[in-house]
């Protein structure tokens, strides 16, 4: 491996650009990320206060739903604060060992939502196809057992991260990252040396992650739209179906994002670097947007409950 003299060895501090090419209307930028952080915010503590005071609600739908609102709030507060002083405040340094819990939580609470959304596609494909059993295959423990494995699986699968980057890529071409937060594979093309290993250990997280969660989620769907269009009565399969809407809304959303993300940063180099920059941003920031508001728009026992408690 050849190193210039310009090469850094272990940066105790690096520089987030925030978006390049646009830092002149970034604190305007700013404005609508803190808007919808605020909503994210506010919107999944109502969702999370409505399922833990109403015990109607402690079903495995709606703690797979909290579960989701939790993962929101610390996704969107892992990213936005940092942002923002960015944007307003110009504080671009963070420190190296800082910005690797940065990717490593960042990485960690995106496969736990996709995980999430898979342990919900289940959950309506059991209610739907075996309604009469659903009650007890997803007991209490079960869906606590799901709940420990939806975290501690990207959790342990994205550390090596951390320590392929800490004990293998030592020398750093730049301390400055074209970003808004840490991102594994902006930080990994600041690096000197051979990064190869560690791009395509990227890869092959994100698809036993986010790809094995996609292909079983599609499976659940097309096995739930079969069932639901066998029924003979118009009503039931409408009642069937309304209880997706909102799942298929979130699902889509979250993974139309994610792949256009994915696919533009590591295939779309004639794309402007500020276009990549400025969608990935907002593809974390949209779900824990998004998220609380069509499920309180689409689920009608959240909307009653939430009513109810604004109103008393």
């Amino acid at each position: 491996m050849s190193l210039s003299n310009n090469t850094i060895f272990m940066p105790s501090v690096l520089t987030l650009l925030g978006i390049p090419g646009l830092e002149s209307v970034q604190c305007w930028i700013g404005i609508p990320f803190c808007a919808m952080y605020l909503i994210a915010l506010v919107g999944n503590s109502l969702l999370l206060l409505v399922i833990k005071s109403e015990r109607s609600l402690h079903e495995p739908m709606y703690i797979f739903l909290g579960m989701l609102g939790v993962t929101d709030i610390a996704l969107a507060t892992c990213i936005v604060p940092k942002m923002l002083g960015i944007f307003w405040f110009h504080v671009p340094e963070i420190y190296f060992d800082s910005c690797l819990l940065q990717m490593w939580l960042i990485h960690t609470f995106q496969g736990i939502e996709s995980g999430i959304l898979l342990a919900m596609a289940l959950d309506r494909y059991v209610a739907i196809c075996y309604p009469l059993r659903h009650s007890a295959i997803f007991t209490h423990q079960l869906v606590t057992q799901i709940g420990v494995v939806v975290v501690l699986r990207p959790a342990v699968l994205v550390a090596p991260f951390l320590v392929m980057i800490k004990c293998r890529l030592w020398f750093y071409h730049t301390t400055v990252i074209s970003h808004t937060y840490c991102e594994h594979m902006a930080l990994v093309k600041v690096a000197a040396g051979n990064v190869q290993v560690n791009k395509i250990f990227g890869l092959f997280v994100a698809f036993t992650v986010a790809g094995v969660d996609l292909i079983l989620i599609i499976l659940s769907y097309f096995l739930i739209f079969v069932t639901v269009f066998r029924l003979p009565q118009k009503e039931a399969r409408l009642k069937a179906f309304n209880t997706c809407i909102a799942h298929i809304c979130v699902f889509l959303q979250f993974y139309i994002l994610a792949f256009f993300s994915f696919f533009t940063h590591r295939f779309g180099s004639h794309i402007p670097p500020y276009i990549h920059i400025l969608f990935s941003s907002i593809y974390l920031l949209v779900p824990p947007f998004l998220n609380p508001l069509v499920y309180g728009a689409k689920t009608k026992q959240i909307r009653i409950h939430l009513v109810k408690m604004l109103c008393s």
